[in-house]
């Protein structure tokens, strides 16, 4: 009996962290084969190169896929996402995969869903059903409908992704499966390595042993426009409290520029004696950095999703994060100085929050396998509505 071929798409790189413990389970199962496809940002040095670390985890590359255009703008985003659908059906002709993965919500994501449908492959999509408010849900539910299948985090999502027309029988709560690795990392005490040592970066070198702030802040598509004006203020804040912080330098969205512009003449004219950048970091090492820190700022979904797990405080600032379930560790900023200082301040005297299992109990991977392999192979819809 032939195994069954799993192509999953990693377009960036919170896209491998978010599904590693999957490409585990399916690469380690004797009756699946794992095609895995490495595109976009993912491949880009400039974004911190997820392909060096998947490649260093011992994973095989099935193919890769160039195919970002420069510019951080709504343009190049269309454009990459239109270079993206005419590469991944080549690769999906010579894989002949029996079902496509594809992971969450950015723009990249779309290309791998149209290519996958148009060819009659069946879809898998994992993190539908969430909203956010922002372009990543427009995306979000439009992979929903052209997916066949659901793995989705959380019992909201679930509901929601029906409530949309798709077969229950198809739509499955898994959890998140980065909460996979934050189980891991809970019960450590202490940082296991030195974060400058290990990943090198840019920047002063505060000690870190009386407690740090964890910054990853990414333009809003929507709002690309005011990306400069946005990281100014948090900037702002940061260099105020004098707190030593690690930065991490933002995805490749439109107003990417704007952000990385903002961030360098910031550094230029502050010199920033409290803060390390960085561009990336193993995901495992993340999530431990993230335990022992003091607080997470900034806009990133992993502040919802596995700081609630973690018990992280978390100021989030801004649209990105709009109406996602809340864990119960994160407040609510808007792009002012004075609000996020504030609000970083009360966060660390407050301290650790209790974990949540609102987007799963850390068995994700394995779940998501085994559906993969049990799951009837069909590309059609059964309508719903």
């Amino acid at each position: 009996m032939p195994k069954r071929k799993i192509a999953v798409v990693i377009t960036a790189r919170p896209s491998y962290s978010r599904v590693k413990t999957v490409l585990t389970a399916i690469q380690n199962h004797q009756e699946l084969e794992l095609q895995l496809i490495v595109s976009a940002s993912a491949l880009l040095d400039r974004y911190g190169s997820a392909v060096n670390y998947i490649e260093k985890d011992g994973f095989t590359i099935a193919a890769k896929v160039f195919n970002v255009l420069e510019g951080e703008n709504l343009t190049a985003a269309a454009k990459t996402t239109g270079i993206g659908i005419l590469e991944l059906s080549t690769v999906f002709d010579n894989l002949k995969p029996d079902i496509v993965v594809t992971v969450a919500d950015r723009f990249e994501t779309m290309a791998t869903a149209i290519a996958a449908t148009y060819m009659n492959i069946p879809l898998a999509h994992i993190q539908g059903g969430e909203v956010t408010g922002n372009i990543d849900e427009k995306v979000r539910h439009a992979i929903t409908k052209l997916a066949d299948y659901h793995f989705v985090a959380s019992e909201n999502a679930k509901e929601r992704v029906i409530k949309l027309g798709e077969d229950p029988k198809f739509v499955f709560n898994t959890g998140c499966p980065s909460i996979d690795l934050a189980a891991k990392v809970i019960l450590n005490k202490t940082l296991p390595f030195n974060p400058y040592e290990k990943y090198g970066g840019v920047g002063a070198k505060p000690d870190l042993s009386n407690g740090y702030l964890v910054v990853m802040q990414h333009p809003v598509t929507t709002e690309y426009k005011d990306s400069r004006k946005h990281i100014e203020a948090t900037l702002e804040a940061v260099y105020k409290l004098q707190k030593p912080t690690l930065w991490f330098w933002p995805n490749v969205d439109a107003g990417a520029d704007g952000t990385s512009t903002g961030i360098r003449a910031f550094r230029e004219l502050h010199q920033l004696p409290n803060v390390h950048f960085f561009k990336n970091m193993e995901g495992q090492d993340f999530l431990q950095l993230l335990q022992h820190s003091d607080c997470l700022i900034g806009n990133s979904s992993v502040g919802i999703r596995e700081c609630a797990y973690l018990g992280v405080p978390v100021v989030n600032i801004g649209s990105r994060q709009n109406r996602r379930e809340r864990g119960g560790n994160s407040v609510d900023v808007a792009y002012n100085q004075a609000q996020i200082e504030q609000a970083i301040s009360a966060a660390i005297q407050n301290g650790k929050t209790s974990s949540s299992g609102i987007y799963g109990n850390g068995k994700a991977g394995i779940q998501i396998a085994e559906l993969l392999l049990q799951l009837p192979l069909q590309f059609h819809k059964t309508i719903m509505y």
